[in-house]
């Protein structure tokens, strides 16, 4: 049954990647909003993350546990980059951010938790990889290097949820302001950029999930990635309703005119926007601005993450050797069966078949039902 689920997402997310490279993604998204399912993959999301803090290490450990196959094990891992990877592309939109409601806060926490990952990478350095990696070594390895690509991802959707700070609840604005003091995160990210490094000599940077060389006359572009951080920040700190709410205090302060160093002329002609925020420092800088009023509210918590934790308390040991028994030990003829839907789900057919638009023909335009034997990806109305 999970299988099952797992392939939906795979699909939707196919669907939803092929729709927004044609602009075609509004159905999508109001069947997102109207059958309300953007509550209900925020809690699998979360489901997964905790599964992955709690039963992979344990899993990893059991001695006695060699499974014949890894495959389903990573099919868990890769479940999470699915269901962020939709998330990315449907949260530009208002409607989907409104239609997630109380489980909004569990998405702001679950970005909180991967932006923090984001910045230890950029303190710790990347690690080096041995040259033979055993099976439990080498899942280690791909779930460290997804949980990168992950914490990318969802900071693009932290962006897309500042993007919406004038409708977000209170509650929601008050946890990314205060309890987690998002912008002085976003200042560390700044300051030391996990999605660039120097190797022999060269500056590299990630980007479209592939690091990269960055030749000698782009090395001041600015990536997508450091886009999404200045207009976070560009969200958070300029805002009426930001601004009346966050608190300015001596360390704040100090932390946020950390980005005068950073606001050069060469990235604000990239990013002109930033214009208004160089002019709020150099505000900032010269004045005290006045605490935040303390209005007495009654303040939502995020219940996902609590309450699977609550509910499974001291349980993950046995969960862990439950699904070793029954999910992660399959017979050969299991194996064949699961990697028959896996080559189904991913074949051209399938990712066809979601495309909003129908193949047409190279020569005329119209629609085409013949596909070249050779490339397989130009289309041909006849011979």
């Amino acid at each position: 049954r999970w299988l099952r689920q797992h392939e939906c997402v795979e699909k939707l997310n196919m669907h939803a990647i092929l729709s927004a490279s044609v602009g075609q993604e509004q159905l999508l998204i109001e069947l997102l909003v109207t059958y309300a399912k953007i509550p209900v993959l925020i809690g699998e999301l979360i489901s997964v993350e905790i599964w992955k803090y709690k039963i992979f290490p344990v899993l990893c450990r059991l001695k006695d546990f060699k499974p014949r196959s890894t495959f389903p094990i990573y099919v868990v891992l890769r479940h999470e980059a699915s269901i962020i990877n939709l998330l990315e592309t449907v949260f530009f939109y208002k409607e989907i951010c409104e239609s997630a409601e109380d489980s909004i806060l569990d998405l702001i926490d679950y970005c909180h938790r991967k932006l923090t990952l984001l910045a230890a990478h950029s303190a710790n350095g990347q690690t080096v990889t041995p040259a033979v990696l055993l099976p439990p070594q080498e899942l280690q390895k791909q779930a460290e290097t997804m949980e990168f690509e992950i914490s990318l991802k969802a900071l693009s959707v932290l962006r897309f949820i500042t993007d919406q700070v004038e409708s977000l609840p209170l509650s929601a604005l008050t946890r990314m302001l205060n309890t987690h003091n998002l912008p002085c995160l976003l200042v560390e990210l700044v300051e030391h950029c996990p999605w660039s490094c120097r190797e022999a000599g060269k500056l590299k940077k990630f980007e479209n999930g592939m690091w990269h060389v960055v030749p000698p006359e782009d090395q001041v572009k600015m990536t997508k990635l450091d886009g999404q951080v200045w207009l976070a920040l560009l969200n958070l700190l300029l805002s009426p309703e930001c601004q009346r709410k966050y608190h300015f205090d001596g360390f704040n302060k100090s932390q946020l005119l950390k980005l005068r160093a950073f606001l050069t002329d060469v990235l604000i002609d990239q990013l002109p926007n930033l214009v208004e925020m160089q002019r709020f420092l150099s505000h900032l800088a010269v004045t005290e601005p006045a605490p935040p009023k303390k209005d007495l509210v009654l303040e939502q918590v995020p219940v996902i993450w609590d309450h699977i934790l609550k509910k499974n308390a001291g349980k993950w040991e046995a969960i862990a050797k439950h699904q070793v028994k029954h999910v992660f030990s399959p017979t050969e003829e299991e194996l064949k069966l699961q990697a028959c839907r896996w080559a189904q789900t991913y074949s051209l057919d399938m990712m066809e078949a979601l495309a909003p638009d129908k193949p047409r023909c190279r020569v005329c335009g119209v629609e085409a039902a013949k596909r070249c034997s050779r490339c397989r990806n130009e289309w041909y109305c006849t011979r």
